[in-house]
């Protein structure tokens, strides 16, 4: 079902138009009225063609939109049109096969929460939009999520949300892996994201007046404090986590250029599922495949890197390759020794 808010304009006017039993609507008609609607709803709508219009009639009439009974009453060389039943509504029909899908989807998104602390309203609500819109249930599971419900701290999850929402100042009392004693920070929290099955906050932190990035798996206390909220007015969030992979970033580092040459056998795997955004193919032959990626050099890139093994070489910059290289030859180092 199309979500496009122009679209539903259209057919909600059409569906207006066809179940207006004082008046018949000619293809000028509608196309008047649903202009007009458009119009109204945004002053610099240039409107719609008839091409569009017999488009979005041919949608409405098919099982992929609500199937709806139309007559086109011929008037001389014109026809007019409107609904066999007046009692029909695209509002008031049944549901078709891609609304249900689309519904079913949103459901499985939401099952991700389930078990999770302060989501049990989840366990509840699933099972009573599946009976509300007809929908059969399996007693097997057939799709499932990389998600661990175990993890700790998992649990605050619902609170950061709302002291994010309801901007609200925390202490939070943080020990990280490096440390041997927990500090205390003061945090106008921002953000949450979910990385390699762990989840981080972003806020700031007016403890040492910066940007912090807090895992929650290290979080050992959360108390709400009574004061002034600082807002967040220069993070794009969206474009903040654009140059990098994962959740780790330096205030003042720039992208580089990333060149990357992967085996033959690994080649597929990166093709189909890019490593980044950035990502561009620059040459693929029966050598293997070499890429390319903009990105600003971090611990999970690193990490990345290695994961691949034997199957990565890094080709540029010589700094990165480098670095690699140095971890590679530890690695090889501790197999040696033995």
């Amino acid at each position: 079902m199309p979500t496009n808010k122009y679209a539903i304009i259209r057919y909600q006017t059409l569906d207006k138009c066809f179940r207006n039993p004082g008046r018949s609507y000619y293809l000028e008609d509608l196309l008047e009225e649903v202009n007009s609607a458009l119009l109204d709803y945004n002053p610099e709508s240039e409107g719609i063609k008839r091409r569009q219009l017999f488009a979005d009639i041919q949608f409405m009439e098919s099982e992929n939109g609500w199937s709806i009974p139309l007559l086109k009453i011929a008037d001389g060389k014109k026809k007019y049109y409107r609904y066999d039943d007046m009692k029909f509504s695209i509002n008031n029909s049944r549901m078709n096969e891609m609304e249900s899908e689309q519904i079913k989807s949103a459901l499985l998104v939401l099952s991700r929460f389930k078990g999770m602390p302060q989501f049990e309203w989840v366990n509840e609500l699933i099972p009573k939009l599946e009976q509300s819109f007809g929908f059969i249930r399996s007693d097997k599971n057939i799709i499932s999520f990389d998600a661990n419900i175990y993890l700790k701290g998992i649990g605050y999850i619902g609170e950061l949300f709302n002291a994010i929402l309801y901007k609200k100042v925390l202490n939070i009392q943080y020990k990280s892996f490096k440390a041997d004693a927990t500090h205390e920070f003061e945090i106008h929290p921002y953000y949450l994201k979910q990385y390699n099955n762990r989840w981080f906050l972003f806020g700031y932190n007016s403890t040492v007046n910066l940007l912090s990035n807090l895992a929650l798996d290290r979080i050992e206390c959360i108390e709400e404090l009574q004061k002034d909220y600082i807002e967040n007015t220069g993070i794009d969030f969206q474009e903040y986590f654009e140059d990098i992979i994962g959740v780790s970033r330096s205030e003042n580092d720039e992208p580089i250029e990333l060149k990357l040459h992967f085996s033959p056998e690994q080649a597929p795997y990166i093709l189909t599922k890019p490593i980044h955004g950035s990502q561009k193919k620059k040459k693929f032959d029966e050598n293997g495949l070499l890429i390319t990626i903009d990105v600003i050099p971090n611990y999970e890139l690193e990490k990345l890197i290695l994961s691949f093994g034997e199957s990565v070489e890094v080709i540029s910059p010589e700094s990165f390759r480098n670095q690699i290289s140095n971890k590679l030859r530890i690695a090889l180092n501790k197999y040696e020794s033995k």
